[in-house]
């Protein structure tokens, strides 16, 4: 009984600990590239030892797949079970946006910048991550689809206006600084207007092709 309580109170310590390697590593894997860090030089930023690390994760591919599950925990419980419920499929497509672009900034952007490196994983936790991928891609092409059919999309094929909307919010950490002029939500809001100037149509609705209006044809006299 001691020893089941002592566990439950040491429990909040030790997920506090595994979050502050993720969040770390997740910065280092950023700046260096996965191949290019050791399990030594996370260790080193952590000062704690090596073998102290594999305490917590068995492999540096674990812990990037903990990092990336991270990611994708926050797109599910950010983006996609509360988007879900709106309707209007060019509210949707906002709050998609929005949403995403908030999370891609979030702490300097690290987790979502770490896309590149789902070739790291073993076969088997690739396909877990590329399966919850699906569902947000499906998401926001659904949503495309939706507003095309209603003439309420420009002249754009809804798969390459939604991988062009997913690579956009992705580069963000590449160029977002924190202490830069802009916030977070501001560069979101700006995100967001482009992305929605771009893809939908003045007004919500398609535009009909202009007609001109022909005279009949005078005769000309002899």
């Amino acid at each position: 009984m001691a020893t089941a309580r002592a566990r439950a109170a040491l429990a909040p310590q030790l997920h506090s600990r595994r979050a502050e390697i993720c969040r770390t590593a997740a910065q280092i894997f950023r700046v260096r590239g996965f191949d290019a860090t050791s399990v030594s030089d996370i260790a080193r930023a952590l000062g704690m030892t090596k073998a102290g690390l594999y305490h917590y994760f068995d492999s540096k591919e674990a812990l990037l797949f903990e990092i990336m599950s991270y990611g994708l925990d926050r797109v599910r419980d950010d983006v996609v079970l509360p988007v879900r419920a709106v309707r209007d499929p060019e509210e949707r497509l906002r709050q998609i946006v929005l949403r995403h672009a908030r999370i891609a900034t979030h702490g300097r952007g690290a987790v979502a910048h770490l896309g590149d490196e789902i070739r790291a994983l073993p076969q088997g936790a690739r396909r877990q991550i590329e399966d919850r991928m699906r569902i947000y891609v499906d998401m926001l092409r659904g949503t495309l689809l939706e507003l095309k059919a209603a003439g309420r999309l420009r002249d754009v094929d809804p798969t390459v206006a939604c991988f062009s909307v997913i690579g956009m919010i992705l580069w963000l950490p590449r160029w977002f600084r924190q202490d830069g002029r802009l916030t977070q939500d501001q560069v979101a809001d700006e995100i967001t207007k482009m992305a929605i100037g771009g893809l939908l149509r003045r007004n919500g609705r398609a535009k009909r092709p202009r007609t001109l209006k022909l005279q009949p044809a005078r005769r000309i006299r002899h």
